[in-house]
């Protein structure tokens, strides 16, 4: 039996959140009116621009006052993006998986040629 990869693992783990997520919100009524992609992809917008925010003005989430607004809404995020994923079907950890090994040796991630004149700074 082949053993995992520690990235394999992973990956497999962040289908399993994705499939509960998903399925929770079914259950709780969240996926009975359809919704476009658009809408749902703006709200991953907006849990972004509220994390913005709770980081600009140095904010603990309303919530969960224990925990920083930043990680809060950054967990809001994550958790809309994977519903969308597992409503539409898509493998989101396998993505994840790939685009990690990908960008292991794309030109522009690595840091002598983001130093260079031209390189993304950011």
């Amino acid at each position: 039996m082949q053993q995992l990869t520690k990235l394999q693992l992973w990956t497999e783990n962040v289908g399993v959140l994705q499939n509960h997520i998903y399925q929770q919100n079914v259950e709780a009524g969240w996926h009975s009116k359809p919704r476009e992609v658009g809408t749902c992809l703006m709200l991953i917008v907006s849990e972004v621009a509220e994390a913005m925010e709770g980081d600009r003005k140095g904010l603990m989430d309303d919530h969960l006052p224990d925990r920083p607004m930043l990680e809060v809404e950054l967990a809001d995020a994550i958790i809309r993006i994977l519903d969308l994923g597992g409503r539409e079907g898509l493998d989101i950890a396998g993505a994840i998986h790939d685009k990690l090994i990908y960008n292991q040796n794309r030109a522009d991630h690595k840091l002598e040629n983001r130093n260079k004149e031209g390189g993304k700074k950011y």
